[in-house]
């Protein structure tokens, strides 16, 4: 059983970007030039993979997902030094063209929220 005091020491920060992609050849082939990297460690097999993946991939979204690092995600609290940054996931998928606010319950005053 876990006590109170460990669950109470992490955060969870959920961000939900929509971004429009306004071209996706472009994004195909800046993925792929990633992906085609030496410095990107993947076997041939996976290479392949990625490869078919991102050409295969009509909405951009494997390609945009290639394109951001996870150091990048992290980066949203480098500069708050009272937290450490331990684990960061990151989706990337097709959308209707709009944020949805399907069961998350937003208090609008909090600090830190955009309106």
């Amino acid at each position: 059983m876990s006590d109170e005091t460990d669950t109470g020491r992490y955060l969870r920060l959920t961000v939900e970007l929509l971004v429009e992609v306004l071209d996706v050849d472009a994004l195909q082939a800046a993925a792929l030039a990633e992906i085609r990297d030496p410095q990107a460690e993947l076997s041939d097999e996976e290479r392949q993979e990625q490869i078919e993946l991102v050409k295969t991939d009509e909405t951009g979204a494997a390609a945009l997902q290639w394109l951001i690092e996870p150091d990048h995600v992290l980066g949203l609290v480098e500069h708050v030094t009272e937290v450490e940054p331990r684990e960061a996931v990151l989706g990337v998928e097709p959308s209707e063209g709009v944020l949805e606010d399907d069961d998350h319950d937003h208090d609008h005053d909090e600090p830190g929220h955009i309106h």
